[in-house]
């Protein structure tokens, strides 16, 4: 169900969504007055950890792959190792650090607009497809093409194609090659299939995909291969079952953040005359979080609080977990839905929504208490009919260079 107006769906009066307002703006305040020393200690703990994982992977499978009696099991702890030092780079480094949220330590290796993550997509383009677009525009139709990736169709105003009955091999194929899916988001493929983008900028990104592109196979696929000697297909598979472990770890929790039950889309009127506060509603409303442990959070790159990174996307991940409590007493205090669940629910939901949308709305019925708006063809705005909106986001910035 696509919701056009926020106010009038949650039945708050005007004063109460300013209030909420006020209320979540000073929880960032005293967040942002209690940065310190002991989140600063966080980050550069997650990184030394990280990092020591990437060599312990290494030189297991330098080591190890060269004795027949040692082969395997030094195959397994190296794939796994340089698996999970792989997920912590994306999850809870390189995505967080994008969006800011360690740029008040003024530490130029941990800062946002130095950062390169250990993916396919260059961290320009990241910034402008999901700080820009997707976390100012969470779930607005035709705005947020985080919605479906232009390869699902995840919401049931979106108009049914016939192209659409493959969504459960396209599913299937987007959550193994995650970071490639990715590494392509930023160009808006419909865009360009429609010949509305711009030939020189799409030029200009293709060149910057290929060179990271080329990059990464070279670093993965080649280099560290090559430093293996005859066991170098050992060391190739090994990289590539990480690679392919990060992808699906890494689609599995964005899925369960933004398409369980309770996540909700909204049409393009919502965004008349937005006011910070109803900005934040939105964020509420659109996100879901899955709960778990500890480390279970920090592999995530704690976007179990997924709710709470939409509310604050720059405010420090370790800090999610105390603010998720206040939040949630907020939600209780206005009666706001504040969707949460185990991770294998949320995901259970998700699959079931991209497996049900492969179909056209009268073959299956709705999950939503209401009837979803009429479907129609809603166009994907550029950044010219996009405005801008939330500093808080994160910044992005245009290269010149080709």
């Amino acid at each position: 169900m696509a919701i056009s107006d926020v106010k009038e769906y949650t039945h708050l009066t005007d004063e109460e969504v300013e209030q909420i307002g006020r209320e979540l703006d000073a929880i960032r305040a005293e967040i942002e007055e209690s940065r310190g020393e002991a989140d600063a200690a966080y980050i550069n703990r997650i990184i030394k950890v990280q990092r020591g994982l990437a060599t312990a992977g290494r030189i297991t499978l330098l080591a190890g792959l060269q004795s027949r009696r040692t082969r395997v099991p030094a195959w397994i702890a190296g794939a796994s190792l340089l698996g999970l030092a792989k997920i912590l780079e994306n999850m809870e480094i390189g995505h967080n650090v994008m969006h800011g949220q360690w740029d008040w330590m003024n530490d130029p290796e941990i800062h946002s607009s130095n950062w390169e993550w250990d993916t396919a997509q260059p961290a320009e383009q990241w910034k402008h497809s999901h700080n820009y677009v997707h976390h100012q525009f969470t779930n607005v139709l035709g705005y947020d093409n985080d919605i479906g990736y232009g390869i699902l169709r995840m919401a049931r105003e979106q108009k049914w194609s016939p192209y659409n009955l493959g969504q459960p091999v396209y599913n299937a194929l987007l959550a193994s090659l995650f970071q490639w899916g990715v590494a392509l988001h930023d160009l808006d493929i419909e865009r360009i299939r429609k010949g509305e983008k711009d030939p020189k900028e799409m030029k200009r990104q293709l060149r910057q995909i290929a060179r990271k592109g080329r990059n990464q196979v070279l670093k993965d696929y080649v280099v560290y291969p090559a430093l293996s000697g005859r066991q170098w297909k050992a060391t190739l598979t090994a990289n590539a079952t990480a690679n392919v472990a990060r992808n699906l770890w890494s689609y599995v929790v964005i899925f369960c953040g933004h398409f369980p039950d309770g996540a909700l889309h909204f049409t393009e009127e919502e965004l008349e005359d937005e006011t910070r506060a109803e900005w934040y509603l939105r964020q509420v409303l659109g996100a879901a979080n899955f709960r778990g442990g500890p480390l279970l959070h920090i592999l995530s790159g704690n976007l179990g609080f997924q709710i709470e990174h939409h509310l604050f996307p720059d405010l420090p991940s370790n800090r999610y977990a105390e603010i998720s409590e206040r939040v949630q007493a907020l939600c209780e205090k206005y009666d706001l839905p504040y969707t949460t669940g185990p991770l294998h629910q949320q995901y259970g939901q998700a699959l079931r929504t991209i497996i049900k949308l492969s179909l056209p709305n009268g073959m299956t019925a709705s999950d939503q208490p209401e009837p979803p708006s009429p479907s129609r063809d809603r166009k994907r705005r550029s950044d010219a009919e996009r405005p801008s909106r939330r500093t808080e986001t994160g910044g992005y910035y245009r290269s010149t260079r080709a």
